[in-house]
């Protein structure tokens, strides 16, 4: 880089304005090139494993992001007070703040990022879509204007055509985003996505886009330095999702060719130029059935899915951050970017894929992840998963030779995962991976929608239910101690009676006079135990040896059995299930620990079953309760912004019919 005037900016310490797997992600990069790291936290992140491994930790506040990691002052102060000289924003939070960067600027922190005003002019998706239409890049055809008024935007939708998407102007993540297929659904779309994008955000304004059918999500990885320098890095694959928020992230894309890959890459290239763009950026696109490709919206930071590329490439993208904002050249010129094999990362989530991906939290009993692939994550045996924040926990990337070895290894290492106590969804991530459209490289964002019964079927089958009914027997523990041999006698059958989470299952087990164990479900399936430890259990069933890990916590008892998470509770002892737990007592209980940001009827009218009556807050999403009984609203028990726990009444119907 000869004849570059060097304008760097020293920096020896650096605050992570960050949590969990992004913040330790970041510091492990930062102590390589020799910098200290500091970490912030909530209250409810108090011991929380970025805490305790960074060189300081500054407390910022509460446990709502509104209250902590959204706080600007906070934070500054924070940086000032730990001596860090250099401010990283991770992911989600203030990463896409333009005031923060501001604010970093004015108490004299390097915003490790893109400067406030390329944060402003790209991180507005209306502004965002203007600059790439003026530049003459092809943009999805919508409505970005300032009429906010809910007739205005039906409106304009109407002038589009449905279906439209919705979109949050200040959004990402899959936050503030909406599908509608009618002008009869839009009302209430729009008021949910407003409602979601303020509580995330800070910023309910919104866009409407023609919706593009079946399409591929397709993004390219940017980076831009002080001196005007710019290269890509290639492209991901982010089609597969849920609610608009990314479950699979691979490199390269199964449908992008090096003659499309080199014109989106161009296109990317020149918009960062034009914007004097600094740091890593993110160009996200629409690729359409017959491969035309339009531009959506521009993120102006590190993103989740980054460690694909470095998987391919084999450079260090949280480096070349922290190089170019210290003042150095990026360094690499287009023709240095080399790919090498490809790259898959899943997203694991604690959420309850079998009920509508409802985000769970609590405490992790046991947390054990796999060797042979790429891990990031935040979490250990006994730590507490907050409802506060985004449900990912973790993620998971695997790097082969070519696609099918990357996909092998990550099921594999998926298989290995043992994440017990609270749900998550490690089975739907091995259904995705295994399913033939996504083996033969077709997913499209329409993948999960289309094969939802598919990748949603029951993890537990009947000889599931049977292992799990044995476990809960050898290991209750008031149960005599197992030996391995003959009985002098057979004992007699008990019945087991297990849920599993798709009704109350009952299950004979008797032990036979030769000390195999016969359980009962519908058919007999024979278990000779070989060994049975503190957390595995091996044994024989129809010729085969196999072999589990389990966890017993009290009536609960959790299995890893063939790559799939079972979680099972021993109902044997107790009472039937009254007409209360099972929702039919006119009570309509939270789901989950949330924040109540609707309430969608009064006390007096008349409601019909699974009719919404209440809208929940956790981990950044909106869900919809409902009336489990038709009736007349007796009571209503919570307050808007009140925070509720699970299993909380919020809702209380009378005279049911």
């Amino acid at each position: 880089m000869s004849g570059i005037a060097m304008k760097r900016t020293p920096f020896f310490k650096i605050l992570v304005a960050n949590r969990g797997e992004i913040a330790l992600r970041i510091m492990r990069t930062a102590r390589q090139l020799g910098y200290g790291v500091v970490a912030v936290y909530s209250d409810a992140d108090r011991d929380a494993l970025h805490v305790r491994e960074a060189d300081q930790a500054v407390r910022i506040g509460e446990a709502l992001p509104a209250q902590s990691y959204l706080k600007i002052d906070a934070i500054i102060t924070a940086a000032k007070a730990s001596g860090a000289g250099a401010v990283h924003p991770g992911y989600g939070f203030l990463a896409e703040n333009e005031d923060f960067a501001q604010a970093c600027r004015e108490a004299g922190l390097v915003f490790i990022g893109p400067s406030p005003e390329a944060i402003r002019a790209m991180g507005n998706k209306a502004g965002a879509k203007d600059i790439m239409q003026k530049a003459g890049v092809p943009c999805v055809p919508g409505y970005q204007g300032a009429d906010q008024s809910d007739a205005g935007m039906l409106a304009e939708a109407n002038k589009i055509g449905f279906p439209v998407m919705i979109k949050a102007v200040a959004g990402g993540g899959g936050r503030g985003m909406r599908l509608v297929a009618d002008a009869e659904a839009f009302p209430d779309a729009l008021r949910s996505a407003r409602s979601e994008a303020q509580g995330a955000f800070g910023d309910p304004a919104m866009i409407l886009e023609r919706a593009i059918v079946d399409p591929r999500h397709i993004e390219i990885q940017v980076f831009g330095d002080r001196y005007g320098n710019a290269i890509h890095l290639g492209e991901r694959d982010c089609s597969v999702q849920r609610r608009h928020q990314k479950v699979i992230e691979e490199a390269p894309s199964p449908k992008v060719t090096p003659e499309l890959r080199a014109r989106m890459g161009a296109v990317a290239v020149a918009a960062v130029k034009s914007l004097s763009y600094e740091g890593a950026g993110t160009l996200e696109f629409l690729l359409d059935q017959s491969g035309e490709f339009y531009f959506m919206e521009m993120n102006t930071r590190l993103q989740v899915e980054h460690p694909v590329t470095e998987a391919i490439t084999g450079l260090d993208l949280v480096e070349l951050q922290l190089r170019i904002a210290a003042g150095e050249p990026l360094g690499l010129k287009q023709e240095d970017v080399k790919f090498t094999g490809h790259a898959i990362e899943v997203r694991l989530c604690s959420e309850d894929a079998g009920h509508d991906f409802v985000p769970q939290s609590g405490k992790m009993a046991l947390w054990q992840m796999p060797d042979g692939v790429r891990v990031e994550h935040a979490l250990q045996s006994g730590s507490v998963i907050p409802p506060f924040y985004d449900s990912m926990i973790a993620k998971i990337i695997s790097h082969g030779a070519d696609r099918n070895e990357a996909r092998g290894r990550l099921i594999c290492g998926l298989e290995q995962t043992a994440a017990f106590g609270v749900t998550t969804n490690q089975g739907f991530l091995i259904s995705c991976l295994r399913h033939p459209g996504f083996a033969k490289g077709e997913a499209t964002t329409a993948f999960i929608g289309n094969h939802r019964e598919e990748l949603l079927a029951p993890c537990a089958d009947d000889a599931g239910a049977a292992l799990a009914a044995l476990l809960l027997y050898v290991t209750n523990p008031h149960a005599p101690p197992w030996r391995s041999g003959r009985s002098l006698a057979a004992t007699f059958p008990l019945t087991m009676r297990i849920d599993l989470g798709r009704g109350v299952l009952e299950v004979d087990i008797v032990r036979e006079r030769d000390g195999s164990y016969v359980a009962s479900l519908g058919g007999e399936q024979r278990f000779d135990i070989d060994e049975l430890d503190r957390d595995t259990i091996r044994f024989r069933t129809d010729g085969m040896m196999e072999s589990a890990r389990f966890l017993r916590d009290g009536d609960r008892l959790y299995i890893l059995h063939r790559g799939t998470t079972i979680a099972v509770r021993d109902l044997t002892l107790a009472a039937p299930e009254s007409a209360s737990a099972a929702g039919g007592d006119g009570k309509v209980r939270a789901a989950m620990n949330g924040r109540v940001v609707a309430v969608l009827v009064k006390p007096g009218e008349r409601v019909a079953s699974g009719q919404p009556v209440m809208t929940l807050e956790a981990m950044k999403m909106e869900h919809v309760h409902t009336a489990g009984v038709a009736g007349t609203v007796s009571s209503i028990d919570v307050a808007e912004g009140e925070q509720v726990t699970t299993g909380r009444i919020v809702v209380e119907i009378a005279g049911t019919a």
